[in-house]
């Protein structure tokens, strides 16, 4: 761009996030939905973290990736939801620049860190039903504590790159997301740089972040199902499966939403199924993790019952 291109161009300061582009007259009912939502997911949550820490028998592996997944689905939905409350009371959709890089910042460091961990979870089952009798001495303490750190901090390290790359393009035209929070490619679809090189960044760096894990995910899956399948006894089948079944059904609603959303192509239609499914993994996935975990795991209800 010239200077003089430049100097006819607006600066953007403000994005405005169109959400599901309702009327007025909806925006108090979905106010009311999704701050329900946001209470129950919070306080679903919190209460996981609680009964982990509380019952001695939940100080196990399995249920120390799990109180890091409640942690991280807290951060999770109140980087997004509490912006879009206040933007449902006050019918202001704008977002500042700065406000919005650090928005995207921190959903893509939670969300890279969340496909980390849901595959450190997946072979943490795989080890537990493959290979019980190594399990023990496998997945100890100093390696549970390696495992959940190198998931956190490879999704924050992962996103502060694009971030950063994001954060020098120029902003001077149209400035409104057809989202209801701030992503990388409508961020980038904005700008009025060159955006080729940043979006083959945040192309691979999405690949880095969330193939290698899934593919962990589904073999792990893949030999847990071999082996269940291989157990001669009925009983022994429904025992084993059980152990994983809470963390199958988290994962495919996971990636099951991320993909939806990735995939498909791109609609010019107020409610296009990317809106809709992207509800589902900022909004519904963290809400169901506990609720899931808590109705479909044995050992959960114990403590609970012990309580």
């Amino acid at each position: 761009m010239t200077k003089q291109e430049w100097n006819n161009k607006t600066v953007v300061t403000k994005f405005i996030l169109l959400g599901f582009g309702n009327g007025p007259e909806l925006d108090f009912l979905l106010f009311l939905m999704f701050l329900s939502i946001y209470i129950v997911t919070i306080t679903g949550n919190i209460f996981i973290i609680v009964l982990m820490v509380a019952n001695r028998h939940l100080h196990t592996p399995m249920y120390f990736f799990l109180g890091n997944l409640a942690c991280l689905e807290i951060c999770y939905s109140s980087n997004i939801s509490p912006r879009m409350l206040l933007s449902y009371l006050s019918r202001d959709r704008s977002i500042s620049v700065n406000g919005c890089f650090t928005q995207y910042y921190f959903f893509g460091c939670l969300a890279a860190a969340e496909c980390y961990l849901l595959a450190v979870m997946s072979y943490d089952r795989y080890l537990a039903v493959c290979k019980p009798l190594h399990y023990p001495s496998h997945m100890n303490g100093k390696l549970c504590l390696q495992l959940g750190a190198a998931s956190w901090a490879g999704g924050f390290l992962a996103n502060s790159i694009l971030t950063c790359l994001i954060s020098n393009l120029d902003f001077c035209g149209p400035n409104e997301i057809a989202l209801f929070f701030c992503d990388s490619f409508p961020m980038i679809k904005l700008s009025c740089s060159d955006t080729y090189m940043v979006g083959l960044v945040t192309s691979v760096v999405a690949g880095v972040c969330s193939l290698p894990p899934f593919l962990l995910t589904f073999s792990s899956y893949v030999y847990i199902i071999v082996t269940v399948v291989r157990i001669p006894s009925a009983t022994g089948r429904k025992k084993a499966f059980s152990t994983c079944s809470s963390h199958l059904i988290v994962v495919i609603l996971f990636y099951w939403s991320i993909l939806t959303v990735y995939v498909l192509p791109h609609h010019d239609t107020k409610v296009s199924p990317n809106k809709v499914f992207s509800v589902f993994y900022t909004i519904l996935t963290p809400l169901v993790n506990p609720l899931i975990y808590s109705l479909r795991n044995k050992e959960v209800k114990e403590a609970l019952r012990k309580e």
